[in-house]
This record gives structure tokens, sequence and C-alpha cells, in this order.
């Protein structure tokens, strides 16, 4: 009986222990696609936990963060903008989709179609595509920004890198 006691208590102890794991893990539920948003304005980012549709990292800031809304409300999120533009290219409805970025002038949410972005910004994909509400004079348009972004001409790709920022 005194032999069975330690493995008795290993036994409880690894129960307990997959007990907590397994409902800790059911709690953490991370939203990639909201459903219900009929306005089709930005949804309200709760840091860490929305979770972006394209790469799976969660939105742990609002800086450079992108929102795409369908017709019928569901609401997809992006920790980059990167990320949506790749995104986009596989949805098939995406010309009816509203966008969102997160504008790094203003800091509020503007239409991702007029805003205008940079090519060397330190985004959290690092594809160097920050969104802005102003024009200025080494900023692109949206489309120029999304062929970009298919054709991988942007900062992971180590020439277009060398190239605009000499590294």
């Amino acid at each position: 009986m005194k032999k069975l006691v330690p493995v008795f208590v290993t036994v409880l102890l690894v129960a307990t222990i997959a007990l907590l794991v397994i409902s800790r893990a059911q709690q953490v539920k991370y939203l990639t696609v909201y459903i219900g948003n009929e306005t089709r304005e930005p949804v309200e980012i709760i840091i860490d936990h929305y979770q972006d549709t394209q790469c799976g990292m969660l939105l742990d800031r609002l800086k450079d963060s992108a929102q795409a809304v369908a017709t019928d409300g569901k609401t997809w999120f992006f920790d980059d903008v990167g990320c949506l533009a790749l995104w986009l290219e596989d949805n098939k409805n995406r010309d009816e989709m509203v966008l969102w970025v997160y504008s790094r002038d203003t800091n509020e949410w503007i239409d991702a179609r007029n805003a205008w972005y940079s090519k060397t910004d330190r985004t959290p994909m690092n594809y160097g595509f920050g969104a802005y509400y102003s024009q200025a004079e080494d900023r692109i348009v949206f489309d120029e920004m999304y062929r970009k972004m298919l054709r991988g001409e942007n900062l992971t790709n180590p020439y277009i890198k060398k190239e605009l920022l000499g590294k």
C-alpha cells in the first residue's frame, strides 16, 4: 500500500494540472471574424483578443491594423496592412468590401482605399506599408500598395529593402 501512495499522488497531480490547462484553453478565445457589423463601420479592437485572419498573429496594437467588412456584416481583422492585401487577393467579394486601416498620422480608422501608404515604416509583419490620412511625396495610393504586396515588393524582400533603405 505504501508503494502505491506516491503513484497515486503523482497521478492526481498530473490530472489536476491537465484539468487546469484544459479549462484555461477553453476560456481563451481569439476572434478572427466578427459577425453582425451591419453598419460596416470599424469594430472597436480589444487588444490581444482579435487575431489576424491572414497570418494568425494577435492584434497587440491599433497602429498598422486593418479591418475588412463584407456586405453581410462579417468583419475580418489584420495586424498589418500587408496581411489585408494578401487576404483580399483570395477573396472574390473584395470589391464590395469596406476596408479600414488605422492611420498613423490621425490615430483613427480611415477608409483604406483613400489612405496613403509609406513603403518604409516598421510594421508588425515587416511589410513596411504604414497607412496615413495625409498625402506626402513618398507615399503611394492603395492600388499601388496592393500591387506591390502581391508582387512581393515590400520590406520582406531583401532586394526591395536594400533599394528603399540602403541596407
